[in-house]
């Protein structure tokens, strides 16, 4: 904690780069531009110029340069999808994905809305167990044992204590010495794999209960799906993924109509038991067999109304929510949200003990030259899991880069040329810092907030407007 002498230094170096700012002669302008990046917490700024051509007379179209701005500098979002680092660029990235996971299964973006009448499940795949842990069990005992005893380091096997979520204990192992961390380590450096395993096993084993050759199912089905990697409370990553069937050119083609829901549900959960991945045999830790967890939950997805499955609506939406979690955030086990340099970053981290040991686990096993191509190191910070916190398939719907051309175009229509004019377009941008001075954050923090709540707002009119046509 700051003493009071130290917090009065620092309002005042706030409230002096209030002042200041306030009697810029650009402070308008300036806070435009903070409007205009959402009021992000760690814009980027960059110094340069934009000037588009006609490409036939050479005429210039467009013209744009940093000079005139506040600073000689423009600021841009830092797109961080991390309500912990960022508030505003999470919320436009969680708006991204809301789109970009709800046009894969209602149609959309450019795809076709007949996608909605397709078998479409919501899948969840889990990590196996790497030893007993503490879990919450909606008001029973945690880990009851009539004949509890003890494991070979002394500690008790059982746990009869009731937890609540935001108990410390949970998903702490029972015993540190016997969880095996090395396992946990390797799981999320292969998870990558593990996934691709599974999804070539979709096709496999629907070949196999259709009757067709591997090939030949290939060349007249095609699966599609968008998954986001969630941490548990155990701090090991499992997998929601919305998985589609298309015909062989994707969105484009129906599916064959002796494929359906149920075939491929059925399909997932054999497949998914199937795989199996050995990790190479290193004289350190010897050979280690990976696999998906017992715990699989295979579910249909409706579009509108029926009894049955889940709603396209809420699967989008808690993707979209997800993505935005950052690792400090409440309830997340999924290490920091930034690189660790050192053993000395890993002991002064704000994680539990259990996530520490995982962060130390992956620092030591990344010393191993056999481990090297994995960098554990580089990922010690995500526990060892390199994979992006969302992933889909190139044909299951949109991008991100063009939602985000879509915007641009939308908020700067006056910067794109007629269509029926050709145009080369030169550039020069430097990165030349990042963030913000104390009264500016403040300023921004502010103007997030409303942005914010004004959307809220407008969401909430929209439905009631809905509600009562």
């Amino acid at each position: 904690m700051l003493d009071r002498a130290a917090r009065l230094r620092h309002l005042s170096e706030v409230d002096q780069d209030l002042i200041r700012r306030a009697n810029d002669p650009q402070f308008g302008r300036w806070l435009e531009q903070i409007t205009a990046t959402g009021g992000c917490a760690h814009p980027i700024h960059l110094t340069g110029s934009t000037t588009v051509y006609d490409a036939a007379t050479g005429a210039v179209l467009h013209h744009y340069d940093t000079a005139a701005e506040p600073g000689e500098r423009l600021l841009v979002r830092c797109r961080n999808r991390r309500a912990t680092v960022c508030p505003a660029c999470s919320r436009l990235h969680a708006g991204d994905t809301y789109h970009l996971v709800r046009a894969g299964l209602v149609g959309g973006k450019n795809v076709p809305d007949h996608v909605r009448d397709r078998p479409r499940l919501f899948v969840t795949l889990t990590a196996p167990s790497f030893g007993p842990v503490h879990h919450a069990a909606d008001g029973e005992r945690c880990r009851p044992r009539r004949a509890a005893g003890v494991c070979e380091h002394g500690r008790p096997v059982g746990c009869p204590a009731v937890h609540t979520e935001a108990d410390p204990l949970v998903g702490e192992p029972l015993c540190p010495d016997c969880y095996d961390y090395t396992g946990h380590v390797l799981w999320h450096a292969h998870a990558g794999r593990l996934w691709k395993a599974f999804t070539d096993n979709l096709y496999n084993h629907l070949a196999a209960r259709t009757g067709r050759t591997r090939t030949g199912l290939r060349r007249s089905v095609r699966i599609s799906y968008a998954k986001v990697a969630e941490y548990q409370s155990r701090a090991a990553v499992h997998v929601h993924a919305v998985v589609r069937l298309d015909g062989a050119r994707g969105t484009v083609d129906e599916p064959p109509a002796w494929l359906g829901t149920e075939l491929l549900a059925e399909t997932v959960r054999t497949a998914a038991v199937a795989v199996r991945l050995r990790t190479p045999y290193s004289p350190a830790l010897g050979e280690h067999e990976l696999t998906w967890g017992t715990q699989l939950d295979v579910r249909p997805l409706r579009a509108f109304g029926g009894p049955d499955g889940m709603a396209d609506e809420a699967v989008a939406t808690y993707v979209a929510k997800y993505v935005t979690k950052g690792a400090g955030a409440a309830g997340s086990a999924g290490g920091t949200d930034h690189r660790v340099t050192g053993a000395d970053d890993i002991d002064h981290a704000l994680v539990s003990p259990h996530v520490r040991t995982l962060m130390h686990t992956c620092w030591c096993l990344g010393a191993l030259p056999d481990l090297e191509p994995f960098r554990l190191r580089a990922w010690a910070h995500s526990l060892g899991y390199r994979g992006h916190i969302l992933t889909k398939s190139r044909r299951y719907s949109t991008t991100y880069a063009a939602l985000r051309a879509e915007r641009a175009a939308h908020e700067r229509p006056e910067a794109v040329p007629a269509d029926d004019i050709d145009t080369v377009t030169e550039a020069q941008w430097r990165y030349v810092g990042s963030g913000h001075t104390p009264g500016a954050a403040l300023i921004a923090a502010g103007i997030a907030e409303d942005l914010a709540l004004n959307h809220e707002i407008a969401r909430a009119e929209g439905e009631d407007k809905g509600a009562c046509s």
